[in-house]
């Protein structure tokens, strides 16, 4: 399946990575094109790709997916310039705040998914998120589930309102996971932990807890109270965290996320 990626950022190549890793395509099938030569040379020698710097060149080439892995302040530009070119690709759009209309509007085509993948994409543990209209074929919806289920899981939603939600919890997800790890590392350097000590029992941790609720199917209330004994160290510690606010800096967070997704995009 020949496949044109436009846009060599790290969900660009977090996509190619997963195509190839899932051998949904060769080396041989994927062209991407970006506007750094920089980039695309370090692409075309990382992964072993086909690369161009222009857009048109790239879907030209007999395509049947072209991936939109651009930027949301890129994307207008990005439609315009390969309007004129489809017939029959299917057209899969990961900028955030851009809605189907618009993107279908732009390009004058119906055979759109737009989707949202987040970072752990890069090792096959993404999560994203994903629309289509009606107008979209059997055939390509199929297809479009096998590329997003490459970088890992995906979730299918009937009604596109909730992609902008999505992009709150998921898209952005793993920076406040990130944020929470890394301060949570410094936490264990501030009371003595040789920092590389604090990284593998934080990272541990983590990963154990996240298996744990997976698996276990159990409320996270739950879980929590598992692990907490009354008057225990964990009882001292959550009440730090709750009176510090983290619940509502948390919830207020994602709703800034989200109210900024919904107005990224052209309505």
């Amino acid at each position: 399946m020949k496949i044109a990626v436009i846009g060599g950022g790290t969900m660009g190549e977090a996509i190619t990575k997963s195509l190839l890793r899932k051998k949904l395509a060769g080396k041989q099938d994927i062209i991407l094109s970006d506007v750094a030569q920089t980039r695309l040379n370090t692409l075309s020698k990382k992964l072993g790709i086909k690369v161009t710097a222009n857009n048109e060149h790239a879907i030209k080439k007999d395509v049947k997916v072209i991936i939109l892995a651009v930027k949301p302040q890129d994307l207008i530009a990005v439609l315009e310039q390969i309007s004129g070119y489809l017939n029959k690709q299917l057209v899969i759009s990961i900028a955030a705040g851009f809605g189907l209309d618009v993107i279908k509007r732009k390009l004058n085509y119906n055979q759109v998914v737009r989707a949202m993948p987040n970072t752990p994409a890069q090792v096959g543990k993404g999560m994203t998120a994903w629309v289509a209209g009606r107008e979209l074929t059997q055939e390509n919806h199929v297809i479009a589930r096998k590329i997003l289920a490459a970088m890992g899981e995906e979730y299918y939603f009937a009604d596109e309102k909730y992609i902008d939600m999505a992009t709150a919890i998921s898209g952005s997800g793993p920076a406040y996971v990130f944020l929470f790890i890394e301060a949570l590392i410094d936490a264990g350097v501030h009371i003595g932990l040789p920092r590389n000590v604090a990284q593998k029992l934080v990272i541990e941790t983590i990963i154990g807890s996240a298996e744990a609720m997976k698996k276990m199917a159990q409320h996270p209330a739950e879980l929590r109270n598992m692990v907490t004994s009354p008057g225990g160290t964990t009882t001292e510690a959550l009440l730090q965290l709750e009176s510090g606010g983290l619940r509502s800096l948390l919830i207020n967070a994602v709703v800034a996320a989200y109210d900024k997704a919904k107005s990224l995009g052209i309505k």
